[in-house]
């Protein structure tokens, strides 16, 4: 992965590849097939589909004679008219979360007024790599408006993440196709008063970018910039508005948050789905545990392990992409030549270096 800062080319860290790797793109609908093809194979379980949730209310709260009291228990009314009651609920429904609203769990944070530019890109060969189809390499540039990301996906594909204001972002999703690409792939390469001004012609960006790069003697070597991108997905394009939140705690009584019904963090480090995961592990710990010394699942004392294992370990991922996005947000002079000395040095201290890496990939400690 290669990391540099748009207002000082001079200024990048590198990262190189180990092994094991710490880290895979995996496309979301692939992922969600393993998924659903694992929960096939677990019994007994339940998927209800092309049902939504109607609502979440406390369960019976006067039980019949010599039943178990179920007050506590959440009780969930689908679309159909189904009703569940259940030991332990668990909030994986996203920022919005109607499980988090239920347990009166609340949040803080804001919004970052950027919004999240994201397509799955196919890259062309070049005459430095002739028949080349594989994408090893990451790239990010921070520009002043936000950073652009590059992800390697299987073959000459490749993930975009670009983060900038609303109207920028609006504007990118309603260019023709071919300029849009002309847009990723200046953004990778012209300084920011070039895209300032691509970004604000109504068409042509095409021909634009070929005749600055014609000017400013871009070399195209593979290595410290992307391969130019060729085309972009049908229907891959879509954006969403960046937010920071924390819910003050992931559990309550016969409650539990993850994903992003628990947090919700700025892209530009790729933690967001990691963070997911790690909680959905830390839960399922936390169940086993449970289980395994016959207490309740629900119970919030149990439930408390899951909660001060991955709150402050998710604080800290949160603040440290909060940090970065602000400051390199900055483009006074003398704070771009501070960060940029920070980036350099840091590139050269091997040790520091394959430490960050362990954190990104998830097997720090």
């Amino acid at each position: 992965m290669r990391v540099w800062d748009g207002l000082d080319s001079s200024s990048s860290i590198s990262f190189s590849s180990v092994s094991p790797p710490i880290a895979t793109m995996i496309e979301n609908a692939n992922l969600q097939r393993a998924l659903l093809r694992r929960l096939t194979e677990l019994s007994p379980f339940h998927i209800f589909e092309s049902t939504k949730l109607a609502s979440i209310e406390p369960g019976p709260s006067e039980p019949k004679q010599d039943l178990l009291d179920l007050s506590s228990y959440p009780a969930v009314t689908l679309s159909s008219g189904q009703k569940i009651l259940t030991r332990l609920l668990v909030g994986a429904d996203g920022l919005n979360s109607p499980v988090r609203e239920f347990a009166g769990i609340s949040t803080r944070g804001w919004d970052y007024e950027r919004h999240g530019v994201v397509a799955t890109l196919k890259l062309a060969e070049t005459d430095i790599f002739p028949g080349r189809t594989d994408t090893v390499t990451a790239f990010q540039r921070f520009l002043p408006s936000g950073p652009i990301a590059l992800l390697a996906l299987p073959g000459d594909y490749a993930t975009l993440v670009w983060t900038t204001t609303p109207e920028k972002a609006a504007k990118l999703k309603t260019m023709a196709s071919e300029d849009f690409v002309a847009m990723v792939n200046a953004a990778f390469r012209l300084g920011n008063v070039d895209l300032d001004y691509m970004n604000n012609m109504e068409d042509g960006q095409v021909n634009e970018l070929t005749w600055r790069s014609s000017v400013t003697g871009i070399r195209e070597d593979g290595a410290n910039i992307p391969r130019r991108v060729e085309s972009v997905q049908d229907g891959s394009l879509a954006s969403f508005p960046l937010r920071y939140r924390q819910a003050d705690s992931y559990t309550s009584s016969r409650v539990a948050l993850i994903g992003d019904a628990a947090h919700t963090v700025h892209p530009l480090a790729g933690q967001g789905l990691n963070m997911g995961l790690a909680d959905v592990q830390s839960l399922a710990n936390t169940i086993e545990y449970t289980v395994k010394h016959g207490g309740d699942i629900g119970d919030e004392m149990y439930l408390s392990r899951y909660n001060s294992e991955m709150w402050m370990q998710n604080n800290r991922m949160l603040g440290v992409t909060d940090k970065l996005h602000k400051l390199y947000g900055v483009g006074w002079g003398p704070l771009v030549g501070v960060r940029s000395l920070g980036l350099n040095l840091v590139d050269k201290m091997g040790p520091v270096k394959g430490w960050l890496m362990k954190q990104a990939g998830g097997i720090g400690t």
